[in-house]
């Protein structure tokens, strides 16, 4: 990104702060627009997301740290990279800021050949999450990452479009996901849910990054105990089972003891003429897709 390409957005309510940021910025090559409050800012960077924004900490109004926290709320704006300016010197100010969700801060007066560098450095960064997120894109991956409060930090097209109706309105996803998430390695390697008709099976790709795919839905129990020729019982353990449910978890749905979970599905595998839980589950919805009935 050459920065006649880089857009800044700078944000201050004193009109003589923002003439000196403009020119220095305009002068160092880089497109610059500029908004006057916090609320023209939020109205700006939704309507056209810039690539960085230099923020004002104090504003009459919603001050920057709230502009921020709002910036950072919106998965349409998250990943934009907010520096503050500041006159402010008190750590504790400093601090509201990265808490609010800035990168780095700079103070007023402001120098700007420090601002410059600073950008240029941002810019960088911010660009290389950029191109891992379009070539995740182009290879039709959904592929999404978590911040340190359960909320969506970005997220593929297609991942969005598929955690939409699991998340809630401030982008955060369902609590018993986000536990699986914080079990590191002593968790099971996948997790599985069940909305709206479909199933979606996540996998950690890093720390707080997660690759999710989508299962084939799966019939109600009556039609697997149809095509399966298994009982009612086990079509009720088969099914759950085929949506990612432990043993436990299945016996608490079902109001049965994990031994008798247990007991059916060594029944379903001898029928199936299978040997595992994922031989059952691929068995089950390949011939359900095919609607063909067992001998």
């Amino acid at each position: 990104m050459s920065k006649a390409q880089a857009t800044i957005l700078i944000v201050d309510d004193v009109p003589e702060n923002l003439a000196v940021a403009h020119d220095a910025l305009d002068a160092a090559g880089y497109t610059v627009r500029v908004a006057t409050s916090g609320l023209a800012a939020l109205e700006s960077a939704r309507r056209q997301p810039p690539d960085l924004i230099l923020l004002d900490a104090v504003m009459p109004g919603i001050d920057g740290f709230e502009t921020c926290k709002r910036l950072k709320a919106d998965l349409a704006t998250r990943q934009i990279p907010v520096v503050f300016m500041t006159g402010l010197t008190d750590s504790e100010h400093v601090v509201l800021g990265f808490q609010a969700g800035g990168i780095d801060y700079v103070t007023k007066p402001i120098r700007a050949t420090e601002v410059i560098a600073r950008i240029a450095s941002h810019l960088r960064n911010a660009r290389m999450v950029a191109e891992t997120q379009a070539a995740a894109d182009a290879a039709g991956d959904a592929i999404v990452s978590v911040d340190d409060g359960g909320r969506l930090s970005w997220a593929t097209p297609l991942a969005q479009t598929w955690l939409a109706p699991l998340c809630d309105a401030g982008h955060r996803l369902p609590v018993a996901l986000l536990r699986w998430l914080d079990c590191g390695d002593a968790g099971s390697p996948n997790f599985s849910l069940h909305a709206q008709g479909q199933r979606l099976s996540f996998a950690k790709l890093g720390p707080r990054r997660l690759l999710v795919q989508r299962v084939e839905t799966v019939p109600e129990p009556e039609t697997l105990a149809r095509l399966m020729n298994i009982t009612a019982r086990e079509a009720e353990v088969l099914y759950w089972m085929v949506l990612g449910k432990t043993n436990p978890e299945i016996a608490g749905v079902l109001d049965m003891s994990p031994r008798t979970v247990n007991k059916h599905l060594e029944h379903i595998f001898t029928k199936l003429g299978v040997e595992t839980r994922t031989a059952a589950a691929t068995v089950a919805l390949n011939r359900s897709r095919l609607g063909v009935v067992a001998s």
